[in-house]
């Protein structure tokens, strides 16, 4: 009886290792096919000896760069329904971070004043020069909450879309087994395993919309599987909690102008994570000379939902930011 189990085992890693070579081959394959199609989009620039993409588009006084959440593996594309909305009257800039959309991955430990130097360097030679109106969404809110502690000079205002404040994950530090769970996509992904469920890799909702073209739609599903959760990503992740304390450390940025865009889903409006994160806003709000906080109706990703919205409350802001920092007459 042991012997056939033994068989049965050894069987049964070898299907198992059979067809996880299947699926890496086929995956190696499709990204072959698929860089057919990624003519870049950008300015690419050198910075650390890896390349990093920076979108420009529009003209204007004011350049607001927008800045990606964790794992939106192709910006460019994702959030073009929000920046060409500002492009239209302003000068927008998408910064790329290494390991997303056309950028390399640098396979460093993303600490936050590697990331945000490389964000500096890249738009300064990509021929965009501070000041800056920050649009951060999720994660890269600590980068723009750091980049203003550390060269307030340089950021005339953020605008942020529905950020988790560093305070935020320094209470909620991720733990052993969210470590395992990052850790093991990212094995998976490099395996090419990510191919079986493509629901996952890419936002539906980008593809049903149509401020994309069709071959757009195509780049952007191309990005993804190239980009999805790859180790930049996934340091990103693991270093949050560090680079957040290292923020937590410094004043907080009392003069730039904050607009916290605070998204929330009605069936979670009255949940206790809202309140929480409602609270953690207006303390946080206090402390900043010009600011504000809104809430509008939709899920985290609310720049595909209420792109017009968003921008009519950035410009009501940035108007009376303004008109606050215009001398009297």
């Amino acid at each position: 009886m042991k012997k056939i189990f033994k068989k049965i085992g050894i069987y049964f890693f070898a299907f198992m290792l059979f067809g996880l070579s299947v699926i890496f081959i086929y995956h190696q394959y499709e990204l072959s096919k698929e860089s057919d199609v990624l003519e870049n989009k950008g300015t690419i620039v050198e910075v650390d000896h890896n390349k990093m993409n920076v979108y420009t588009e529009g003209d204007g006084e004011d350049t607001y760069v927008f800045m990606a959440g964790s794992g939106i593996a192709a910006p460019i594309y994702e959030m073009k329904g929000l920046y060409s909305k500002f492009s239209q009257e302003h000068k927008i800039a998408v910064a790329e971070r290494a390991g997303y959309g056309y950028s390399d991955v640098s396979n460093d430990e993303r600490n936050i004043d590697t990331i945000l130097a490389q964000t500096r360097e890249a738009l300064l030679q990509s021929g965009n020069k501070p000041p800056y109106i920050l649009v951060p969404h999720s994660i890269s809110g600590v980068e723009a909450i750091y980049w203003a502690q550390k060269y307030p000079e340089e950021i005339k205002g953020i605008i942020a879309l529905d950020i988790s404040l560093p305070s935020q994950y320094i209470e909620h530090k991720i733990g052993v087994v969210e470590k395992a769970t990052v850790g093991g996509i990212n094995l998976l992904t490099e395996m090419g395993l990510h191919r079986l469920a493509p629901s996952k890799v890419y936002n539906q909702e980008v593809i049903k919309q149509t401020f994309l073209t069709e071959e757009e739609k195509e780049i952007y599903k191309a990005l993804s599987f190239k980009q999805f959760l790859n180790d930049d990503m996934k340091n990103e992740l693991l270093h949050v909690y560090d680079n957040s304390v290292k923020s937590e450390e410094l004043p907080k940025p009392k003069d730039t102008p904050i607009l916290l865009i605070d998204a929330i889903a009605e069936q979670n409006k009255d949940s206790k994570y809202t309140k929480y994160h409602r609270q953690k806003y207006a303390e946080f709000a206090e402390r900043i000379h010009i600011s504000d906080v809104k809430e509008l109706s939709g899920t985290h990703s609310i720049y595909l939902y209420k792109p017009n919205e968003i921008y009519q409350l950035a410009m009501e802001f940035m108007n009376k930011v303004d008109n606050k920092e215009r001398p009297m007459e």
